[in-house]
């Protein structure tokens, strides 16, 4: 059985890190994560933001979407309407906009106020690694299915 490399047991430490903080960051908003990672996507669409594009950037399944927007939606912070035919658009209640702003904000702050400490050198490099590995992983993995199906 092989095992991962220390490049990649680094890399998952410190993804993990990174993930245990922002969780740590939704316990202490008082936030389910699926719920702080929800209005953390309504947030950066001005307030109200498709479904499709809540899945697709929280990285949730639309299962964990659907039940976490239904307790926001029972505590009074949001609601869905119907847009452009069967889609659906998440809305924040004035209720949910002093919550994300009670909560979710700060946290797009901290995020904003980290990459403003870094130098644009620095910014680039690190945008530039990352989706370089994310290409490189959805090609392998791609490749991987192909072969499979042979």
């Amino acid at each position: 059985m092989q095992q991962a490399s220390e490049h990649v047991k680094r890399f998952n430490y410190l993804s993990s890190e990174i993930n245990s903080v922002y969780h740590e960051a939704s316990l202490q908003m008082g936030l389910s994560d699926s719920a702080s990672m929800i209005l953390y996507a309504v947030c950066n669409h001005g307030g109200s933001c498709p479904l499709n594009d809540i899945c697709r950037l929280s990285g949730l399944s639309k299962q964990t979407v659907n039940s976490s927007i239904r307790r926001l939606e029972a505590d009074g912070y949001a609601f869905l309407e119907d847009s452009d035919g069967r889609k659906k658009t998440l809305f924040l209640t004035d209720k949910g906009k002093l919550l994300s702003q009670n909560t979710v904000v700060h946290l797009i702050r901290i995020e904003n106020e980290i990459f403003e400490s870094w130098s644009e050198i620095e910014i680039n490099q690190y945008f530039e690694l990352t989706k370089k590995y994310l290409i490189s992983f959805s090609e392998k993995l791609k490749q991987l299915s192909m072969e499979k199906t042979l």
